[in-house]
């Protein structure tokens, strides 16, 4: 069997409810984005046993799917992001300049 992207949540896991902003893990996958398919096109929830085993194989998954929707390097702490210069978040709480 491989590993692909669930169908039902295209791999987010998780669905949002426009309305309520409640958020739910997708019945498909459980929550982890992708599902095992066997030969015949079957998709399968892959169990929690076999996280250990897959788990380099979803990580590179999550991360094509990341790359696929424009995202380019690396997580940036708050005081790192742009849109946060200039307000609270975006100092550096290490940096010692009081």
């Amino acid at each position: 069997m491989k590993i692909v992207r669930c169908i039902s949540c295209d791999g987010f896991g998780w669905f949002e409810d426009d309305f309520s902003g409640e958020v739910e893990d997708c019945d498909w996958c459980s929550g982890v984005g992708y599902v095992y398919r066997n030969e015949k096109g079957t998709d399968k929830r892959i169990p929690r046993d076999d996280f250990e085993t897959v788990a380099d194989q979803l990580e590179q998954l999550e991360i094509e799917r990341m790359r696929e929707m424009g995202y380019q390097g690396e997580a940036k702490k708050p005081w790192q992001q742009d849109i946060r210069k200039d307000t609270n978040l975006g100092q550096n709480p290490y940096d010692n300049n009081e």
